[in-house]
């Protein structure tokens, strides 16, 4: 997935949880938009170095977007991460489509926002003749806080475990079922952070058994473009 031009600066502050102060490089201090209802935990240190992107769009109350943060998680260094959660839908399309996701594979059609479940929406609807249909949920993660170990969730997600209990009541009906956990940064293994949403844990593994798949892929994450890389181990 390509990024548009990004400018730099550094965070001032992130603050009621959509808005970001930075200082640019060229001197300049300006609100951002941030999308991204977490926490971010590790992921907003004042200081830290961001990428903005910048609109154009006259009717847009800020003109520009935090996108990216360089952050040193002890592990292998500084690193970029994404913190827009808009993207992993995006980034799990493309990768299904260019077939770096072997387990969803060979499926002829893919529909997005998909009406299902008890008045919800599937990110992804995969179907092809011959095959059940897989439904896939689609969620960010980027949570460090052991070398090498990313987590999810950052916050406490109560509509994340009511779409769990959905993705279980499809594979009852006949079709496939994934989770499919998109890391915007590099990781070596992923776990869930049962200290922080003890409930989501608790609903995956209720998932789990009703026969729920879960797949993790990180990415890799420049100035110009996000890509999903390679799949990584799932530590129950």
């Amino acid at each position: 997935m390509n990024l548009p031009p990004l400018i730099t600066g550094r965070l001032i502050r992130r603050y009621k949880r959509f808005l970001a102060d930075v200082l640019l490089d060229s001197g300049e201090t300006v609100t951002a938009h941030c999308a991204n209802p977490g926490s971010m935990m590790g992921l907003s240190a004042p200081g830290s170095r961001v990428w903005l992107s910048v609109s154009d769009d006259p009717k847009r109350k800020l003109r520009h977007s935090w996108t990216l943060i360089e952050v040193d998680f002890g592990w292998i260094g500084p690193q970029l991460v994404s913190i827009d959660t808009t993207n992993p839908n995006r980034l799990a399309e493309e990768a299904i489509g260019q077939g770096l996701i072997p387990d969803l594979a060979g499926y002829e059609t893919l529909r997005r926002e998909v009406a299902y479940g008890r008045n919800s929406r599937i990110d992804l609807l995969l179907s092809g003749e011959g095959r059940p249909a897989a439904y896939v949920e689609v969620k960010n993660v980027h949570l460090m806080r052991q070398a090498g170990l990313v987590e999810f969730p950052d916050s406490v997600t109560s509509r994340g475990a009511k779409h769990l209990e959905e993705l279980g009541d499809m594979v009852d009906a006949g079709h496939r079922a994934v989770m499919l956990f998109i890391v915007q940064m590099q990781g070596e293994r992923f776990a869930i952070a049962g200290d922080i949403d003890g409930a989501y844990q608790a609903a995956l593994e209720r998932a789990i058994a009703r026969g729920v798949e879960v797949l993790v892929y990180a990415c890799d994450v420049g100035v110009d473009r996000i890509a999903v890389r390679s799949r990584i181990p799932f530590v129950a």
